[in-house]
Parts: structure tokens; C-alpha cells; sequence
């Protein structure tokens, strides 16, 4: 953002949301609703293709989903709702309609929190609906000429849009606002939230206007953004070309623009001077909505315990740092897997044993697992908590605890049978260590002559030799220990 927009201007900036529910069969049919990878066209039926005579039955999983939610995110349900014909012709509605919801959405007035710059904000929601998702154009060219193609398998999947107020006063806040939104969602198991694959999607309204102004400035829509980055960009490109257009004299005209992610520029698409009439109206086909106490309260029992709840518990309870706990919460999957390997068996380890399974799993093993999840690998949170107490009690290296780890994370096992059956049992003095100090004593012979000469810092070069020597067995500590009392005696020198 420029000095000059941060000094003369606000930036106003309000998110609609777009995220499918994760349910079995879609909004108001009973076809599934798992149609990514499938064939075009081949989950569908005549509610889909919005054919006369048919009737649409709601989805009562993603009632629970949308107001479970709404829930999540603060917001208020009304004891009554409904749904509504929202009215536009477009080739991807073969119906000429939406069915959608209006002057009364599931949920309303909620709030989430975010922090930017150390500062914590709270930013407005102000609704939370259900409606049922479009069909897909795929354009396409051939000999010069461009066609599209329709497929209908999205068509009626259930899709929640999440409104917010115009609150978020920069790109930074509208990515952070993103970013916990969809952890949200995905803890509370509603959607997938990847942006990338169309489930997860976002349009920005952004507008700005001098400071200590009341009145909104003209607002600009800016649409196919795919990605968090996409979204920043996008908003922090329009803030720079809105604020050249107000310091040269000119108006901001009121229209929908989209990014364009190769170019990293926003384009016009269509001008919005007055406000598209939908021509809303009750949708004659669905009943309206009771939404008991006993409902909502039964929705609300569900809520698992929030990321930002989640990660102020494990910095109280088991004394993680805040990054720590920041990167073990920020999915779910790996918060469970984290909390059940830290209160494995013994369960008097459990404080004991949290920083180094927070090592563990924020080191080898999020390297060793790349994009998959810790649920998804062939080590079990007992087996990794395991390996923590062998290797807090001292009854293996670090270095072997790693090759430890390699084998369990390639084929899965019990730490304790590997080293048993690989012979990585720690040497700790005795025969074993003393015999292993003079063969690399004897093995070089410049370093001994070296540090009988004076240079003591050999010593260092020797024990590396002997934590070769034993494949990492030895404790650092005792090897150095067994090479000074042969370096010491006559049969420590090489004759």
C-alpha cells in the first residue's frame, strides 16, 4: 500500500464467501455431492437440470452444517427462516433462478477475530446463508473459435455464503481474515476450504475514502481470485489504481472487475451503477424454517474446541511457546495427533514428554510427511511418544533416535523392538566403548600425532570418528571420556 493511501485514504474492504458443505448428497436431491473427479453429467437427475414437475427436498445436514457455523462464528439464529428464488438468466442456472435465502438467513450478526501487526481486531459478520451451487462453463477453443460447455454435476451442490461487514482496513486483514475463516471451517468439519479446487471461494468489495469520512466510497468487485495470495494481491493492486484514480481528480466507477493472476492486474468485466434487481421472492416449493432452542442447542454440543481456544490451552498446559502452539493448531488433525501422543501411556509423561513430541512433529516429521497428514503416516502418536521417553531417559542418542524415526516413518513398528532389532542399543563405557576408541585411535594416526603435538580442538575430530565408529551408539560425553584414557596410556598410541 502507498504512503499516500495510508496517509489520505481508508481503505474499506467486505469478503463474501462461497464454501460447499461437506455432505453426502447434494442441497435439495438425493445425488452425491461427491462430483470432483467424476465424468461431466453424471451425477445428476431431473432436480438438477431444474426439469418441470420436480420438487426439491432440503438438505437437513446442511441446515446443521450452515448453523453449526454461525455458531462458530458468533452469530445469532433466529428462531425462523427461509428460503427465496434469487432471479438472473445465466447459461450455468438452467432453472432461470437460485434457490437461496434473503431477508432471512440461518444465522446473523457474528464476529471473528483476527490479528495483524500484533493488533487483534474483531470484524463484523453479517450473515451466514444456504443456497444451492451453480453448474460449471468450461470454455473452450477450437479452429479459432471459442464454444463452452456445460456440466451440471455441480449444480445444486450445497453451498454457505459467509458475508462480512465492510470492517478489514487492508489486504493484509482481508488475508488474515481468510485464512482463520477457513481453519475454522475445516476444524468444525463443514467444508475442505480449498480455494484451489472451487470449494473455497471469495469475492472482495473495495472501496475508499477519506479519512474521518461517513460515507462509503464507490464500490469495485473483484472476482476470480483462487488462492490467499491471489486475494492479496488482487486487493492491494485495486487499493494503488483506486487511489491513483481519486489524486488525479477522477470518480471510482462502480463496477465488477477481475484479477487476472498472470497479468497481476485487476480488468473490468461489467459495471454495477445500479444494483442488480434479483427480483427475490418466498420460494413456493420449500416450507419455511423453525429453528427450536432444543435445535440449536444440539447443533451447539457439536463444536469442537476452536483454534484459538485450542492453542491459549496448550501454551497453559503443557508450556509451549506461542509459534509452537500456533503450528500444532493449525489444523485439527494435527492438534488430535499431537494431544494424543503426549497423553499416551505412561500418562504421568504427558508434561514431560509435550516439548519433545512438539520437536518432533515441527521437525523430521513434518519434513519427512510434505503435503500428507500426520493422521495419514505408519507412525502411531504411541509409537512417537515412545520414541520421546527413550530418548528423554537417555537410553538412545539423538542420532539413533533419527534412525529410529526413518524406519518407523518407512514401515511403522514399535520403537523399542527396532533398536532391539536393527542393534541400535546405546554403548554407554565399558569393553564395547573402549575397544571402539583405540581402533579409531589406531585407525588415525596424523590426528593422534596432531594431538600429542598440542592441538587439543582434535579431540572433537576423534569423538565424531568414534560416533561413526558406533553408528551414533556412544554418548558424545563418554566418548570423548574413552578417548582421553587411551590417548593417556602407552596402548592408546600407535605403535
Amino acid at each position: 500500500m502507498t504512503t499516500t493511501t495510508a496517509v489520505r485514504y481508508e481503505v474499506v474492504i467486505g469478503l463474501e464467501v462461497h464454501s460447499q458443505l461437506l455432505t453426502a448428497s447434494k442441497m435439495f436431491c438425493s445425488c452425491s455431492a461427491a462430483y470432483a473427479y467424476a465424468p461431466p453429467n453424471t451425477h445428476v437427475c431431473p432436480v438438477c437440470f431444474g426439469m418441470p414437475g420436480v420438487l426439491p427436498v432440503i438438505n437437513r445436514r446442511a441446515v446443521e452444517l450452515t448453523v453449526l457455523t454461525g455458531l462458530a462464528l458468533n452469530c445469532k439464529v433466529p428462531a425462523s427462516a427461509k428460503f427465496d428464488r434469487k432471479n438472473y438468466p445465466y447459461p450455468d442456472l438452467m432453472k432461470g433462478y437460485q434457490i437461496s435465502q434473503f431477508d432471512m438467513p440461518l444465522c446473523v450478526d457474528g464476529w471473528l477475530e483476527v490479528e495483524v501487526g500484533g493488533e487483534a481486531r474483531r470484524l463484523g459478520i453479517t450473515r451466514v446463508h444456504l443456497e444451492e451451487d451453480t453448474a460449471r462453463l468450461l470454455h473452450r477453443e477450437a479452429n479459432g473459435e471459442g464454444y463452452s460447455l456445460l456440466d451440471v454435476n455441480r449444480a445444486g451442490a450445497p453451498l454457505m455464503e459467509i458475508v462480512s461487514e465492510p470492517d478489514m482496513r487492508s489486504p493484509e486483514e482481508a488475508r488474515e481474515y481468510l485464512v482463520r475463516l477457513r481453519q475454522i471451517l475445516q476444524y468444525i468439519g463443514v467444508s475442505a476450504g480449498n480455494m484451489e479446487e472451487g470449494n473455497f471461494r471469495c469475492d472482495a468489495n473495495v472501496s475508499l475514502r477519506r479519512f474521518g469520512a461517513s460515507e462509503l466510497g464507490a464500490k469495485v468487485e473483484v472476482k476470480n481470485m483462487n488462492s490467499f495470495r491471489s486475494v492479496f494481491r488482487a486487493l492491494e493492486y485495486e487499493v494503488e489504481r483506486q487511489t491513483a484514480i481519486l489524486d488525479s481528480g477522477e470518480r471510482i466507477a462502480q463496477e465488477t472487475r477481475g484479477w487476472v493472476d498472470g497479468e497481476a492486474k485487476t480488468v473490468s468485466q461489467r459495471s454495477k451503477e445500479q444494483a442488480h434487481d434479483y427480483r427475490y421472492f418466498p420460494e413456493p416449493d420449500l416450507p419455511p424454517l423453525a429453528l427450536s432452542r432444543e435445535f440449536v442447542e444440539g447443533v451447539r454440543a457439536l463444536l469442537p474446541e476452536l483454534p484459538v481456544e485450542r492453542r491459549a490451552r496448550l501454551q497453559d498446559q503443557f508450556g509451549l511457546g506461542l509459534y509452537e502452539a500456533n503450528l500444532l493448531t493449525e489444523n485439527r488433525a494435527a492438534a488430535d495427533y499431537f494431544e494424543t501422543a503426549v497423553n499416551s501411556e505412561p500418562a504421568g509423561r504427558a508434561h514431560g514428554r509435550a516439548q519433545g513430541v512438539a520437536n518432533w512433529m515441527l521437525g523430521d516429521f513434518t519434513h519427512a510427511l510434505g503435503d500428507q497428514q500426520f493422521a495419514n503416516s505408519k507412525v502411531a502418536p504411541a509409537q512417537l511418544a515412545a520414541l520421546v521417553d527413550l530418548q528423554d531417559s537417555g537410553q538412545v542418542t539423538s542420532k539413533i533416535a533419527k534412525s529410529v524415526f526413518r524406519l518407523m516413518y518407512e514401515s511403522g513398528g514399535n520403537p523399542a523392538a527396532i533398536i532391539k532389532d536393527e542393534g541400535l542399543a546405546p554403548i554407554s563405557g565399558g569393553a564395547e566403548l573402549e575397544e571402539a576408541a583405540l581402533r579409531v585411535i589406531n585407525g588415525n594416526e596424523k590426528a593422534v600425532s596432531d594431538y600429542r603435538a598440542g592441538k587439543e580442538t582434535v579431540i572433537r575430530f576423534l569423538v565424531g570418528q568414534l560416533m561413526k565408529e558406533t553408528r551414533g551408539r556412544a554418548n558424545p560425553q563418554e566418548a570423548e571420556s574413552a578417548l582421553l584414557a587411551a590417548l593417556s596410556t602407552k596402548n592408546g598410541a600407535t605403535p
